[in-house]
């Protein structure tokens, strides 16, 4: 499994709640027909001001082939635009992982 790993900072003139809003809502609805994505799971902060970061992403494909197409979607063009809109996309590191799972206690 591939996960893309975002740590995300609001743009000037949003209010850490006014980004949440965003992001989990519209933002959340484009994104999550990325074609190939398996798995796309959001998290904020739940002490907002003592936070380095606004959110975590975390988008899952298969491997490496499926986040490329999906990144290469007509899509994904639109969902990166929405982003900027309230993402300071160059503020926050990006990590892509292999994820390796050494403990999931709801498998049982």
């Amino acid at each position: 499994m591939t996960k893309i790993v975002d740590l995300l900072v609001r743009r000037d003139g949003y209010t850490h709640e006014e980004f949440a809003d965003r992001w989990q809502g519209d933002h959340s609805e484009l994104a999550k027909d990325l074609p190939g994505l398996q798995r796309y799971v959001t998290s904020v902060p739940t002490d907002p001001e003592r936070a380095a970061y606004d959110g975590v992403l975390e988008l899952y494909f298969e491997d490496m082939d499926a986040l490329s197409d999906a990144f290469d979607s007509d899509l994904a063009e639109t969902v990166q635009a929405d982003a900027a809109e309230f993402i300071d996309l160059e503020a926050g590191p990006r990590l892509i992982v292999e994820e390796t799972v050494q403990l999931d206690e709801r498998d049982d």
